[in-house]
């Protein structure tokens, strides 16, 4: 196990490097300039013009100037070209936000997935399994932004419901509880549109995997021995299909985290997706860059937890 981690991490540091390289020339190749309020005005002196670029190394060849990013980046140095504050500073600003939005959006797909995944197998071939496929193909059919902006426009236009932000402005809360409640609320809205092609998706694989596991031999002979239907069906199917789940992790964190970018703007919530999307649109490189090395190394882990998750839950992979 500990040779498997130590493998998986050096393969994640080279992943990483290549990464970062990718991801610096996509962005700074990209038609536009960083400096794109001064390029065109008269006003700004070409002494000024030479100070930014000098400063933030724009002056240098690309190479030199991923070396220097890839330098400030691990030293602390590295500072945004929107405010000249340190980017990992803001970055860790916003982490906590992502983090929970996608931590939640992670269970309330998990949660439900096999709730639904279970309930369509045991149901196969029958109207309900029939519909519940209908509602978890509409879902992953259906985009997450237009579901978004449904769901904004009936509550807030019907309702007059708050829905941006992590908290409601303007609302005098009686009391603490109330308060808490609030920002429950602005977390599992986001995080409920962002989890239901996941957990539509992850409710297939589910299905599928149970009316499998319920054919072999230990199942029938549990039904032989009396069991009732639901520990057969949550302690012995559940138990031996739960392995795709656990696996879908490592592919369901990515997922998240892209679509988490859509949620975040649509809903004004302050994670890393919004501060991605607003430093696109400001040609913002050394966050962008900064950016997509963070996200590259949290999905990378998440990988790792999924794979020794799926070795736990079955003793007989080796991850060796």
């Amino acid at each position: 196990m500990t040779s498997f981690i130590i493998r998986r991490l050096a393969l994640s540091v080279v992943l990483l490097f290549i990464i970062s390289i990718i991801s610096f020339f996509i962005v700074t190749l990209t038609p536009g300039s960083p400096y794109p309020w001064g390029e065109l005005n008269p006003k700004i002196s070409p002494e000024v013009k030479a100070t930014f670029r000098k400063k933030f190394h724009l002056d240098q060849p690309l190479p030199t100037q991923y070396a220097f990013i890839m330098r400030d980046l691990f030293t602390g140095n590295l500072r945004s070209i929107k405010d000249d504050r340190p980017v990992m500073s803001r970055i860790l600003e916003r982490l906590p936000a992502t983090l929970s939005l996608n931590f939640t959006a992670i269970l309330i797909s998990l949660s439900f997935g096999t709730l639904l995944g279970v309930y369509a197998a045991r149901h196969a071939g029958h109207w309900q399994d029939m519909a519940s496929s209908f509602f978890a193909f509409l879902f992953i059919a259906l985009p997450g932004f237009w579901i978004s902006y449904i769901v904004a426009i009936v509550l807030v236009k019907n309702f007059g419901v708050p829905i941006l932000g992590t908290q409601s402005y303007g609302i005098a809360f009686s009391n603490e509880l109330a308060v808490i409640l609030d920002r429950i609320w602005h977390l599992l809205l986001p995080a409920s549109i962002l989890a239901l092609g996941g957990f539509a998706a992850q409710s297939r694989y589910l299905r599928a995997t149970m009316i499998e596991t319920m054919r072999e031999g230990y199942i029938r002979t549990a039904h032989a021995k009396g069991l009732s239907e639901e520990v057969v069906l949550y302690k012995h199917a559940l138990r031996n299909s739960i392995r795709p789940l656990i696996a879908g992790i490592g592919m369901l964190l990515p997922a998240m985290i892209s679509g988490s970018v859509v949620i975040e703007t649509i809903f004004a919530y302050p994670g890393m997706g919004r501060l991605g999307y607003e430093a696109v649109l400001e040609r913002d490189y050394p966050t962008l860059v900064a950016l997509n090395f963070v996200l590259a190394a949290l999905i990378l882990l998440g990988n790792l937890i999924s794979d020794l998750l799926y070795a736990a839950v079955d003793p007989r992979v080796r991850l060796e």
